[in-house]
Formats: structure tokens, sequence, C-alpha cells
């Protein structure tokens, strides 16, 4: 009896790189781009949302939200479901799968709301079958209340305010991923899956929540299939990319907030001296008049002049209008120094994101030597132009036959053949290294000796011409 997969993950900010993943308008590594074609949608899109990133959008703004959802609040949940590889693959050959699916979409809905499952998605394409789910954190209820030290009696307030509507509905992930509900989720779902000879893992371990890309590592760490480790190496490698690209759309937008309220700043100060300059010209301009006043009698029109503009609003207005921008403008400058720290805290999780993922790959390297060489040849198949096909044939370390055309970087041209075979062997002279070759040979010289082959097409004798250089 297998076990079942369960995985819940917070998501702040941008989801547009992980919709692409979903979707596959991005073909991950890990991926077998034959059987795209059998991913499918399992929760249908509102007529007027176009992918999982506007239903996202679309059921927060339909969810009669009073208060205004902050740039960095969590607006979905990213939910994988999915069971032990080899208990996937025989649900899958007992034709129970639709089945298997269709429990999971009820499950959905009956433990986060039907409303906030906005979509679902079931991949076909990866070693295990599995279904990304998209759950928008919208609660009813009391919320939950802060715990209190114990050993300081709860002050009483100063001041009782108005409960809020608890049947008003809010956006809150700390309520849908407090503690006691991910148990509750496990054991749940455990129930659900339990007609499928799958059980929950094991209650009440030292176990944490881990991330999608500490998922895969351990994963990769307990199997022992190469192939199959190499598909989840991939797949780290791809959840590694999707977190550093949501982190640099952070990023970015924090950028972005600073250069305007900086533009915005600049302005206000420009607006204030103007004003400045303006009220110190009346106020010069009293002053004259006051000093002509005083010398000389002229009449009463100039003194009813000077009454006038003293008597108006205007110096007042100018004046409030004053000590309004200055409000902004120190308004403004803590808005800056905020967003200037949001952004070196931004910058510091990213660059220690990165520096893990860094030593995680370390690790993988180390304790697997040789999946990092069976990495670097499935870099170098790419580049020859292989299909993703061959290129998983060629990385089971088995002898494959092809034909077609190959891409040579020393000549910049393609090589065509009827009939080659590719195998990966030891590298004759250096330890621990793998080596491409076709028709027992290196690709190097495979190339050299087509290039040779070309020549001699198009009547280069390359012994004559070697000849030639030696007499020169």
């Amino acid at each position: 009896m297998g076990y079942v997969v369960l995985h819940l993950d917070k998501s702040p900010g941008n989801e547009a790189a992980m919709t692409d993943h979903i979707k596959r308008n991005v073909i991950p590594s890990n991926a077998d781009p034959t059987r795209t074609h059998l991913n499918r949608e399992l929760v249908e899109l509102p007529d007027e949302v176009a992918d999982r990133t506007e239903a996202i959008r679309h059921r927060i703004e339909t969810a009669g939200l009073k208060r205004k959802v902050g740039k960095n609040q969590v607006q979905v949940i990213r939910i994988m479901l999915s069971g032990s590889q080899e208990d996937m693959q025989r649900i899958e050959s007992e034709g129970r799968l639709d089945e298997w699916c269709r429990d999971n979409i009820d499950w959905l809905k009956k433990t986060y709301g039907e409303e906030n499952l906005v979509a679902a998605t079931l991949h076909m394409d990866e070693t295990t079958p599995h279904i990304h789910a998209s759950v928008v954190p919208i609660v009813q209820g009391e919320r939950r209340k802060k715990k209190t030290n114990k050993e300081r009696p709860e002050q009483p307030t100063k001041k009782k305010y108005r409960k809020k509507d608890a049947n008003q509905p809010r956006l809150c992930a700390d309520d849908v991923m407090a503690r006691d509900k991910l148990t509750a989720y496990q054991d749940g779902y455990a129930e659900a899956m339990a007609k499928y000879d799958l059980q929950r893992g094991i209650k009440g371990s030292d176990a944490r929540h881990i991330t999608l890309t500490e998922f895969y590592r351990e994963q990769s760490l307990k199997c022992e299939n190469i192939q199959e480790n190499i598909g989840l190496l991939l797949a780290m490698e791809d959840a590694k990319r999707l977190s550093i690209e949501q982190l640099k759309q952070q990023e970015q937008e924090a950028k972005e907030q600073y250069e305007q309220a900086d533009k915005l700043k600049v302005q206000k100060e420009l607006d204030l001296k103007d004003t400045e300059d303006t009220l110190n010209q009346v106020k010069g301009q009293l002053k004259t008049e006051e000093l002509k006043s005083k010398a000389a009698d002229v009449g009463s029109t100039i003194m009813e002049g000077i009454g006038s503009l003293v008597g108006t609003s205007k110096v007042k207005r100018q004046q409030q209008e004053i000590e309004a921008l200055k409000t902004d403008k120190d308004h403004l400058t803590k808005e800056v120094n905020k967003l200037t720290h949001d952004m070196q805290t931004i910058q510091k999780e990213h660059q220690t994101i990165v520096d893990k993922l860094k030593d995680e790959l370390a690790k993988i390297h180390d304790l697997f030597p040789k999946v990092k060489e069976l990495l670097r040849i499935e870099n170098l198949c790419n580049h020859l132009g292989f299909s993703d096909e061959l290129t998983k044939m060629i990385l089971d370390m088995k002898p494959v036959g092809f034909k077609g055309k190959l891409y040579s970087a020393e000549y910049k041209r393609n090589f065509e053949t009827e009939r080659s075979i590719a195998e990966i062997k030891p590298h004759p002279t250096e330890k621990d290294r793998l080596q491409l070759t076709i028709d027992e040979v290196s690709d190097t010289n495979w190339f050299r000796q087509k290039y040779r082959e070309f020549q001699q097409s198009i009547g280069i004798n390359i012994n004559q011409k070697t000849n030639t250089r030696k007499l020169n």
C-alpha cells in the first residue's frame, strides 16, 4: 500500500510564471512533450476568464471583499495532489484515473469551497500523474485570536470596538493554512483516497512542511532508478527556476513602486518650491506696499488695494497648501524609505534562496556524480539536435539507433546521417567522466569525419591539400 501526496504552498505576488508552467506555455525539462496532449483541465473557467491567473483575480474581485487586498498578501494557495509513483501508475493501468480525478475534485470542493477552487490541471507528461489545484483563501467566521503570554495576564483594553460582521468574506491564507487544519487536510485526503489503496504518512512524526523544491529533492534521494532520478532532478530544477522568476517579479514590482514614489516626491518638492516662491513674492509685495503707505499718503486707492491683498484668503490658502505639501512630502519620504527597506529585504531573500539552491545542487552533485555527467550530456544532446524522446533513450545508457541531422558548433552547420548509433560510454582517459559516442567515436571526431566526407564530396582531396602545404 502506497502513500498519498498532498502538498500546499502559499503564493504571494504574480502567478504568471506558475500559470505558464501548469498550462505548458513553457515546456519544463522534466516533461515529455509527446505526452503533453494528455494533460487536461478539471475545473471549467468562467466565460470571461482566459486562464488560471485571471481566474484567481476574478474570484477575488467577485467575492464581496470590503478590505483592499495588499500587494504582498497571499492570493492563492497552490495544492499538488498525487500518490506514490507505482500506485499512480497502477491506478492508471486499471483504468481508474478518471475516477481518481473526480474524487480529488470533490474533496477539494468540500474542503476549501467550490467557489474557491478556481483551477485544477491533471499532468500526464511527467513520471507520476498528479494534479495542480489553485485555491483562493476566501473565508468567513471570526478571526483567529492571537495567543497571549500565559505568564502575563491579558490587560483589559481601554476602548471596546464594535465587532465586525463574522459572515463578511475575507481573504486570509493564515486561516486556511493553520497547523491544526493542515493536519486535518492530510487525514481527510487519506480517507478519501483509501479506496485506491493509498494511505496517510506517519501521523505525529517530526516531518515538517517543505517546499516543492525540497519535495523533489527528497524523492530523488529515495529513487534508485537513474532515469527516474533524472526526471525528479529536472523537476526540482524547474521548481527552482519558478521560485527565482517569482522573486524577480516581486523585485521588479517593488523597484517600479520605488521609482514612481521617487518621481512623485520630486514633483511634490517642485510644487512646494513654486508655492513657497509665490508666497514670498506676495509677502514682498505686501511689505513694499506697507512701506510706501507709511512714507507717504498716496490716497485711499492704494490703501484699499493693500487692504484687499491683506483681507483676501490668498495668503492663508497658500500657507495651508504649503503645510499640506509638507505633510505629503513627509508621508512620501516614509513611503520611499519603506519601499527601499522592502527592496533590500526582497534582495536579501532572493540571494538567500539562490545560495540555498546552489548548496542543494552541490549536495546533489556530490551524492550523484553520475547524474551530473548525465545532465551535462543531456544538455549536449539538446545542442546537437537530438529530440527529447531520443535524448531520454540515450540517457538510459544503451545504444540508440537514429537518422537525421545533427548540428556541429565547430563547423556551424548540420550533418546528415541515414543510420548511426549513439551511446554513452565511460570516458577513455578521464575518471568519473562520461562521453557521448556516435558510431563508436566521440561526437567531436564524428563531426570531423563527416566534414572530411563533405570536403571529398565537393572535390577537395584532403591528402593532396596536406602534401601541398608540406611543399610550401
